[in-house]
């Protein structure tokens, strides 16, 4: 892991204005608040949490596919949100994306060899025998017939498909790459087929992935890191194995839980939590996660004051009481 990081985001904010032209106004939904974290070369880092906890919208406005709020993003020492248009397709070459849906992501339209060779075309990275040639062996790394560049998406499955998308996002040659839930649209036997894949890549090629994930069995497989989001922010963050091993956070815990356990006879103690998660619109006050709280020294500053991440136990923890473990 290199002392700088590939990719460094501090106090990133995401808001969305909510309402029409002749609505009143309303509260703006506070999607991603305060987020920083940053991903060094060959590294992955997983961000965790239940659906909409802004995990996505965290990569995709990291990425400039949405515009941020606040905050800053530098990839390899530049400045991403002050970046000029021109500047910016340029750098993209660089970082890529790979979408949850293997199927809604490529052209029903076009060929699989045109869709991989879309990003070697716009930015000129070889003539067409070069092209053609360069697609041929993309979906040989991925472990595809190089004879499948003829076909349409609808004749594949959707490991094979999900297996071209990663081809298409290696197509530009990029150090550092979004899997947006990579796997989760898959079957159990075909996730391991794709996350060994994306291994292989990483070692191979020296990648830096951002994993996006729900499932904490996946994360602990995959990722160096993991961030935990809760309500727009990241309560937990740390090396994977110490995180999920010793869980600070209440909810990291409750997380956790909820991971089938390997060894026979265990108990799951599973944690069922109390009621939604707050709106985005209107967050409660002190720590977002207090109404649903469990750990044993919750108390009224819990409701007043937001905790700040700090250091405890080999990990970032946003808790005022992470100094005692929350009983899992």
């Amino acid at each position: 892991m290199s002392a700088a990081p590939i990719l460094e985001v501090r106090g990133l904010v995401k808001h969305y204005l909510t309402g029409g032209l002749f609505a009143p106004p309303r509260p703006p939904v506070r999607a991603v608040q305060e987020v920083s974290f940053e991903v060094h070369a060959g590294e992955t880092l997983a961000l965790v949490g239940e659906s909409g906890c802004g995990k996505s919208t965290v990569a995709r406005t990291v990425l400039r596919l949405q515009e941020p709020t606040a905050g800053s993003a530098r990839f390899e020492g530049t400045e991403l949100f002050t970046l000029a248009p021109g500047p910016l397709r340029q750098l993209r070459r660089r970082m890529q994306i790979v979408f949850q849906d293997p199927y809604g992501s490529l052209n029903p339209r076009r060929t699989v060899g045109a869709s991989i060779a879309e990003g070697i075309e716009i930015h000129r990275l070889a003539d067409r025998a070069g092209t053609a040639a360069r697609v041929a062996a993309l979906l040989e790394e991925v472990g595809l017939d190089p004879a499948y560049a003829a076909r349409y998406p609808h004749a594949f499955s959707g490991g094979q498909r999900q297996r071209i998308g990663i081809a298409r996002a290696l197509a530009v040659e990029p150090r550092f790459i979004v899997l947006d839930e990579p796997v989760s649209a898959l079957d159990v036997s075909v996730q391991a087929q794709v996350l060994n894949l994306l291994q292989a890549l990483q070692a191979r090629r020296g990648l830096s992935y951002l994993f996006i994930a729900h499932d904490l069995a996946v994360v602990r497989q995959v990722a160096h890191r993991t961030a935990v989001m809760y309500l727009g922010r990241i309560v937990e963050t740390g090396p994977t194995e110490l995180l999920l091993g010793d869980p600070r956070h209440p909810y990291t815990v409750a997380l956790r839980s909820a991971v089938p356990e390997p060894e026979p006879g265990r108990a799951a103690g599973r944690i069922v939590l109390a009621g939604d998660p707050p709106s985005p619109s209107a967050p409660p006050p002190g720590c977002a996660f207090h109404p649903r709280c469990f750990h044993p020294r919750r108390d009224a500053r819990c409701a007043t004051e937001l905790p700040a991440l700090r250091e405890v136990a080999g990990r970032a923890v946003a808790c005022h009481h992470a100094d005692l473990p929350a009983a899992s």
